[in-house]
């Protein structure tokens, strides 16, 4: 059991009185030792042994002093020999150690000098015997205490991975598998923290797999048969006659124990394998990671790259934080120096109630709880500045890991998610007994989160916890597009969506929103969710949010625009998130985190209102429209040819094509599609929409294309498309005008500040990867290259990955043009648009692509399109839009006042000001 550091402290002093007048090493160093050890409550005999024989580098036999190996290393002199020697005679033993022994730190000392080396930090301390008290918390690591920043970049956190996963692999393929596997692995690996962090005493289950198990494995597996039994125990029922090695574990309860498991049949190779992950400080693993760390061993390809499914600390906080811990943080402030306020607010967060309905491994739970504890520590620093005042610590930390709740669908991961609270919860106590001097350990556990293993979308929420006691809703739900649901999912959509119009397109985590929606009516709660950044763009948008708020009353209160949720690991993965934070009650401070790219750090910007487009603006949800809201030219799609490539050319199937028929030159047109288009590659098609039966006839090649168009099409499952196998000289699809178009990519990089677009003439065909506007000008071109429209295009439009989705009758059926624009204006919109095309026209010998790459982009056409922006800019308002955002909430209003009949002429009163 870990001391506390007030008792640690006592110790040392008197333990330096003791010694003040020792010199010889041969005759006292090892009671010196002894008694140091016994300094921190540690038994030296349990954990470190004298005089071990290693080779040394120069082929002599040597002898290390003390050694506890993977931990300290020990060189004692005699009073007044030198020290520097005594550490290089040190490292010069480590050279014939096992890699699994090496030592972390190194002590030497000559009675009256103490000096201690870390070798993982490069760092060293010396002082004197004297003052051994005031330098007690180096030897920290000794006592079970261990101040550590996690790093979520720390390849600590890889090595631990690794090591579980030979342990996981070689019991594997001994058989042992399947559920008994997953909780006997949980069993270890809390036995590996336990023995670390001082939730066992320090280095005892090390001390019992090396000393308890035989060197062939043989009886290992039924020694931790009895371990895990002894375990699950309390100390007043255990036999008599028990071994003491394994009485003196403490009795943990909690569950955790209390399955019987079959016994694994260890060989001397598993047994290699768990000592080294024994050897291993676990206390260098934040219990934040210790979810998907485990998960992660389960499997060989997840553990190469360990963090695809890990949360950083980084991004649980950016939900959390403004879900609820700023706000108790303020309310912390302001309360802290009333004694009466702090006592409310210490019992206000002790009965705080978390719900995480898809928690995984509890990554979310785990920092949510650390945080309060966090919080609740620094209120009982305030009220008990007297630390002689508490007794009982349980009487004053009021907050457990009860107060957490969590559904998961898988049972392994809610396994993990039990422990990893238990872990977060002693290391917390570890922190109170440090602030207090005090030993605090929640031993045998007597409290347990509730993690329900089920389909959070089928199971009622009620029945876990009554809405009446819950206070938030959290976490990150599964990230599955609505292509890539299985047939569970897409049932667990339609139930919870039934007769929602269009319901069929939504993101898989969409269904907790809308859980989530139903669980909190009449109440207080206040939700947050990662998503994917779908749902607040595109189609979704309109389907999804216009249920949750016109049905429901949902009022968005915080919200972290698009922004890469990534992991820190070899092999990241990186999904384009939001944040977004709801109840049903209007917060009096909105707030928005704006993120200028993805990967940059978020800016707050505090908000009348947040829409579900995640912008300052008026509740609207923008739905598919057949026509537009304003008078402008109609938007189609370009020709669909639906001919299993047999109509399409490249240029040298086109040169092939009219050296044996120079006759079809005149059915050869040019295919305008985004790729092509986009990277100036050049790509043609056979247009044969005049052709007559003899000119077909006499063109045997062409012939031979449109007869496997033919085919193409009868062997579609699709009737529609069997159908068309009528027409087979035709694109499946006939879209192409009769007069000059603007030209729309409908699919393009993010990473460019305009979507590039063209006029073409009627005689270049267009193909369905693309937008067109017949019979367009100059004008509506500048408005659509503009700075207003792209933001328009952000938020609205849906999104491939990270691309821009252009969508006609979400997009442009739904822009809101400017009201009145005066002859004056518009030309100066035409003058500055030709001059983008001018501008253009100079770099004939770079394609689209690299012309509007934002890194690449040519400053004279940067110039030339901030010169169209400002004229477009002045079409909406004479005052200046200062940033994007001020332009969206702009364009929001109008859009607001141009389809709600009661705010007609509104927008043109707004645009006199």
């Amino acid at each position: 059991m870990v001391l506390s550091w007030n008792e640690i402290r006592k110790r040392s002093i008197e333990f330096s009185k003791d010694w003040e007048s020792a010199k010889s090493e041969i005759s006292e160093k090892q009671t010196f030792w002894n008694e140091f050890f016994n300094v921190f409550g540690i038994s030296r005999k349990r954990v470190a042994t004298y005089e071990k024989s290693v080779d040394k580098i120069s082929g002599y036999k040597g002898f290390v002093d003390l050694f506890w190996p993977s931990l300290l290393l020990v060189e004692h002199k005699s009073l007044g020999e030198n020290l520097d020697k005594a550490f290089s005679q040190s490292i010069d033993y480590t050279f014939s150690l096992k890699d699994r022994e090496l030592p972390k730190y190194v002590i030497v000392s000559d009675f009256e000098r103490i000096r201690l080396y870390d070798l993982e930090e490069n760092t060293q301390s010396e002082f004197h015997l004297k003052d051994f008290h005031k330098n007690i918390q180096l030897f920290g690591f000794i006592a079970g205490y261990r101040k550590k920043t996690y790093d979520e970049e720390d390849p600590a956190n890889i090595e631990a991975a690794e090591l579980m996963g030979k342990l996981h692999d070689k019991l594997f393929d001994s058989g042992y598998k399947g559920h008994e596997l997953e909780i006997y692995l949980v069993r270890i690996l809390f036995c590996l923290f336990a023995d670390d962090t001082g939730i066992f005493e320090k280095g005892i289950f090390h001390e019992f797999i090396e000393n308890k198990t035989d060197v062939d494995g043989a009886n290992t597996g039924a020694q931790l048969e009895s371990l895990f039994e002894v375990l699950n125990t309390p100390k007043q029922k255990r036999f008599t006659t028990i071994d003491d090695d394994l009485n003196a574990f403490e009795y943990v309860n909690g569950q955790l124990f209390a399955e019987r498991l079959t016994v694994a049949a260890f060989n001397s190779e598993m047994r290699e394998a768990l000592l080294a992950c024994c050897a291993f400080d676990w206390s260098k693993i934040s219990p934040a990671i210790f979810g998907s760390l485990f998960q992660s061993v389960m499997d060989k390809e997840l553990r190469r790259s360990i963090g695809a499914h890990y949360t950083t600390e980084q991004n649980i906080l950016k939900l959390i934080k403004p879900l609820f811990l700023d706000e108790l943080q303020e309310e912390f402030e302001s309360a802290k120096n009333n004694r009466k306020k702090l006592l409310e607010f210490h019992s206000k967060i002790a009965n705080l109630k978390f719900l995480d309905p898809a928690c995984g491994c509890g990554n979310f739970l785990v920092i949510t709880y650390r945080e309060l504890r966090l919080l609740e520590l620094e209120i009982l620093k305030r009220l008990h500045k007297n630390t002689d005042e508490i007794a009982d610590f349980r009487l004053f930390a009021l907050i457990d890991v009860d107060c957490m709740y969590g559904i998961e669908i898988e049972e392994f991961p809610a396994r993990i998610a039990e422990v990893a609270l238990w872990l977060v919860d002693h290391q917390m106590n570890i922190q109170l007994s440090e602030a207090f001097g005090k030993t605090f350990i929640r031993l045998p556990l007597k409290k347990a989160a509730t993690i329900i293993n089920g389909n959070a979308l089928r199971l009622k929420w009620e029945e876990i916890i009554s809405p009446t006691e819950l206070n938030y809703i959290l976490g990150n739900p599964p990230f599955v597009g609505k292509q890539f649901q299985t047939l569970v999912q897409n049932s667990d959509m339609e139930l919870l969506f039934n007769n929602v119009n269009g319901s069929g397109v939504l993101d898989y985590v969409s269904g907790w929103y809308m859980k989530a929606a139903k669980y909190i009516q009449g109440t207080l709660i206040s939700v947050g969710f990662v998503s994917t950044n779908s749902i607040s763009q595109g189609e979704q948008v309109g389907i999804l949010w216009n249920e949750l708020g016109n049905k429901f009353g949902i009022r968005i209160n915080f919200a972290h625009r698009t922004f890469k949720w990534s992991s820190e690991a070899r092999g990241k993965a990186n999904v384009y998130v939001v944040i977004i934070g709801f109840a049903l009650f209007d917060k009096p401070k909105k707030r928005i985190f704006d993120y200028e790219h993805p990967n940059s750090e978020a800016h707050e910007l505090i908000v009348k209102n947040i829409n579900p487009y995640l912008v300052n603006g008026p509740d609207v949800v923008i739905l598919k429209r057949k026509k537009t809201i304003c008078k402008v030219n109609e938007i189609v799609f370009g020709n669909m040819p639906n001919d299993g490539g047999n109509l399409l050319l490249t240029d040298d199937e086109k040169e092939e094509l009219l050296g044996k028929e120079p006759e079809a030159a005149k059915f050869i047109r040019r295919l305008i599609s985004a790729k092509e288009y986009l990277n100036n590659v050049k790509r043609w098609c056979l247009w044969l929409v005049d052709i007559k039966p003899e000119e077909l006839r006499n063109l045997p090649e062409i012939k031979l294309r449109v007869a496997k168009v033919k085919e193409h099409r009868l062997s579609s499952s699709r009737a529609a498309t069997r159908k068309l196998a009528d027409f087979p000289t035709l694109f499946g699809e006939l879209r192409q005008p009769d007069n000059d178009y603007i030209f729309i990519p409908l699919t393009t990089s993010e990473n460019r500040n305009y979507i590039p677009m063209s006029f073409f003439s009627k005689n270049e065909i267009v193909n369905n990867t693309c937008s067109i506007i017949p019979n367009a000008s100059l004008f509506e071109f500048g408005i659509l290259m503009s700075k207003m429209h792209m933001v328009w295009i952000k938020h609205v439009c849906g999104r491939l990955e990270g691309r821009y989705r252009y969508s006609n009758e979400v997009v442009y059926n739904n822009f809101p043009w400017p009201p009145k624009v005066t002859k004056q204006q518009k030309i100066r919109v035409i003058q500055k648009g030709q001059k983008v095309l001018t501008t253009r026209n100079k770099f004939v010998e770079s394609s689209l692509a690299d012309l509007y790459d934002s890194l690449a982009m040519p400053p004279a056409l940067v110039e030339a399109h901030k010169e169209l922006d400002k004229a477009v800019d002045a079409c909406y308002r004479s005052q200046a839009f200062p940033n994007d955002s001020a332009r969206i909430e702009y364009l929001f209003e109008l859009y607001n006042n141009y389809t709600n009949p009661l705010n007609l002429g509104v927008a043109e009163k707004r645009k006199k000001k």
